[in-house]
């Protein structure tokens, strides 16, 4: 237990000690700290995980894309790849990484229903491509909501063109959400298309569709290339309203399916709801168990079917890794020996990506490959190299990592780290940068310490978001009043900044307060004994695993929140006086370029402070709470832009219906001057599966809960 010390005037003295000469003459001195003072090296890993050296590189420089959905190689020797854009377009472009530009090869938006979950999603070409021209699109439609599979054919006067007058519709099914409308289309070894479609949307499947042979939702579909029922589809011909297109069912959201160009065997991604994500091998007939099952999780049986029933996972993993999976492709490349034989995967909430070994009956082997941002698709190259399209407009390849693996692991304890002189005092080392931030992400009462460990004389990239160079630590502790005046220190968490990507690792303190240990992979979970007015009360505490924290640390963000422009734009207690943030640390040179007068910049207000505009501290609690996963790339299925700087009307916030309502609302996400039926105040009143934000809180944020309350009953414009 910490007695409540005054611990910013000892980490003044200190520091002040350690790493200045002094305050100068005159006047005295004009910034918080008058150089830069280099952080030593950290005993941190910022190389690559064992056992296999491999990294994820743009492969194509010049080229960008709005939101891509799928990439697949055209099969007509010419090496060329197309990319699906979700609002509606398809661009091919040549397989070189010097590509300059990518030509529309169709566009759609036009007809398509985009927005969510929803919009061009998938896209296959016949096996003879080269002589029919035929290819194959799925996309949601308007007017009424359905899920639309075409053909389309190749124009006879333009390679690099489809002819859009050359549709023929083959299957259309009615979606009754926006969300879980599948999408992959893969032509099998067996010269058939196979189509996955989501369960229809909703929480739980609440129109029970996915173990309901009568619909074409929920379902692995399998089709002759004219869009007819094979004869020997399992159900062809069953009548009494079964439909004959069923392969396969039981699934919530089958996102993106493969086959293996080497056994046929067709893998699958299913998207989970609230706990296991799931990767199925996909076989003739089988039920794979939603919503009964949840991955291997018991969920909702109401017909009291035998676990017999259902088809097992080939694999699960819970939020502990991601919370939405992207299924892959077993790689057949050679570009990395160690892989091949391995089915590629990832998650496009916490980024990760994973190598799965299996040796014809179970799972031998899950490795974590790297991060990427958002990954949505992957698809292979002509020569079976494996590509991976993530949210940030950019296709990535798989290439080996030069100079080969290079074995590290964190420090067991934080004292390790060489980030801290003295743990007692949480004194950093020199160089390590305390700061604050005008607005903090609320964690459940605790408050907060933070500093950032900048490599070397490396400087950051001052866009938006921000861009650190690999070696970055970025450190933040927590801490809970237990009694009053009475502290307990809880956790710290360290944000490194490695060659490939961002990874989160978390430090737990001891009962003394003395030191802390590195948590698991998983995380851990433990009960805190809270004495306040009320008498004493148990908090839970939630040790994040390193997945969770690559969840609210989007890529869409740049990985790290709190540091940004309108963040830390207000005055610290440096060492040698209190001075503007921004101004000080452009002054030792942290930023490239240089960013000039801090007064001109913009600064999130205080939401706490009633002296500040109520709708500027409202927006202010939304970015810090909200906007990390609600911002345009981010990896979620909601389409909201919740930062500050944006426009109110460009948010999708204010009379825009939700797309999951809360239950008891009016279905609309914010309605002016009504707080009790707008879905955003209902959301953050919860600590339920309807609860936001879904991580990192177990406790309702009164003093946020009200300050939106407020603001919305005034009507924002």
């Amino acid at each position: 237990m910490l007695r409540q010390p005054d611990l910013r005037l000892c980490l003044v003295f200190a520091l002040a000690a350690a790493s200045f000469a002094g305050c100068g003459g005159g006047d005295g001195p004009s910034y918080g700290l008058d150089r830069r003072v280099e952080v030593p090296p950290l005993p941190l890993p910022t190389g690559l995980p064992s056992p296999t050296p491999v990294q994820w590189e743009v492969a194509f420089p010049a080229l960008e894309f709005d939101r891509p959905v799928d990439l697949v190689a055209l099969p007509d020797g010419s090496n060329r790849l197309a990319v699906v854009e979700q609002q509606g377009r398809i661009l091919v472009f040549a397989n070189d990484p010097a590509a300059s530009a990518a030509s529309v090869f169709l566009d759609l938006r036009a007809v398509t229903q985009f927005g969510g979950e929803e919009g061009l999603l998938g896209l296959a070409f016949h096996p003879d491509y080269a002589t029919n021209g035929w290819l194959y699109v799925y996309s949601t439609r308007g007017a009424p909501r359905r899920s639309v599979l075409s053909r389309f054919t190749v124009s006879a006067s333009d390679p690099n063109a489809a002819d859009p007058a050359s549709e023929v519709e083959l299957l259309a099914f009615a979606q009754p959400f926006g969300n879980h409308n599948g999408g992959a289309l893969a032509f099998g070894p067996d010269g058939r298309l196979y189509v996955s479609s989501g369960d229809g949307g909703g929480a739980n499947d609440p129109l029970d569709q996915a173990q309901s042979l009568t619909t074409l939702l929920g379902k692995i579909l399998r089709l002759e290339p004219d869009g007819s029922v094979p004869v020997d589809n399992p159900y062809a011909g069953a009548g009494g309203g079964v439909r004959g297109e069923i392969w396969a069912h039981g699934l919530r959201n089958p996102w993106r399916m493969s086959f293996d160009p080497a056994t046929g065997r067709l893998w699958v991604g299913d998207v989970g709801q609230g706990e296991q994500e799931e990767i199925d091998l996909i076989e003739r007939a089988a039920n794979y168990g939603w919503p009964v099952f949840e991955g291997t999780r018991p969920n909702r049986n109401p017909q009291a079917l035998p676990p017999s029933a259902f088809r097992a996972p080939v694999h699960t993993y819970g939020r502990d890794a991601g919370a939405s999976v992207t299924g892959g492709h077993v790689y057949r490349g050679s570009a990395v020996p160690s892989l091949r034989g391995a089915y590629v995967y990832a998650d496009f909430v916490s980024g990760r990506v994973f190598a799965l070994v299996h040796d014809g009956e179970q799972v031998v082997q899950d490795t974590l490959l790297a991060t990427v941002p958002s990954p949505a698709a992957f698809g292979t190259d002509q020569a079976g190299e494996l590509l991976v399209c993530c949210f940030d407009g950019r296709v990535r390849r798989l290439v080996p990592m030069p100079g080969g693996p290079v074995v590290t692991a964190m420090p067991a304890a934080l004292s390790a780290t060489g980030l801290f002189a003295d743990l007692a005092t949480l004194t950093p080392v020199a160089g390590v940068l305390e700061y604050e931030l005008n607005a903090e992400f609320w964690s459940d009462g605790a408050r907060k310490r933070r500093w950032l460990a900048l490599p070397g004389t490396a400087r950051i990239a001052v866009d938006e978001p921000w861009r650190f160079p690999v070696g970055t630590a970025v450190v933040k502790h927590f801490e809970l009043e237990v009694q009053p005046g009475v502290w307990r220190r809880l956790e710290t968490r360290v944000l490194l900044h490695q060659a490939l990507g961002w990874q989160g690792y978390t430090y737990r303190w001891d009962d003394a307060g003395a030191e802390a240990l590195l948590v698991d992979d998983g995380g851990a979970s433990f009960v805190v004994d809270v004495q306040d007015a009320d008498g004493v009360r148990q908090q839970a505490w939630q040790l994040p695993s390193r997945a969770a924290c690559l969840v609210c640390h989007t890529a869409a963000a740049g990985r790290v929140l709190g540091l940004s422009t309108a963040q830390l734009n207000r005055s610290f207690d440096f060492p040698l006086r209190r001075d503007n943030q921004l101004r000080t640390w452009n002054h030792i040179g942290l930023f490239t370029p240089d960013l000039g007068d801090a007064s001109a910049l913009p600064a999130l207000a205080d939401p706490h402070d009633p002296t500040q505009p109520l709708g500027a501290r409202a927006r202010a609690w939304l970015e810090a709470n909200c906007s990390g996963c609600h911002r345009p790339g981010a990896p979620v299925p909601v389409e909201l832009d919740l930062r500050a700087a944006t426009a109110l009307p460009a948010t999708g916030l204010v009379g825009v219906p939700a797309v999951v309502p809360v239950p008891g609302g009016s279905g609309v996400r914010l309605q002016p001057g009504q707080h009790a039926q707008s879905d955003l105040w209902l959301r953050v009143g919860r600590r339920d599966g309807f609860g936001m934000p879904p991580l990192g809180s177990t406790r309702v944020d009164a003093r946020g809960l009200d300050l939106l309350r407020q603001w919305i009953d005034a009507g924002p414009p």
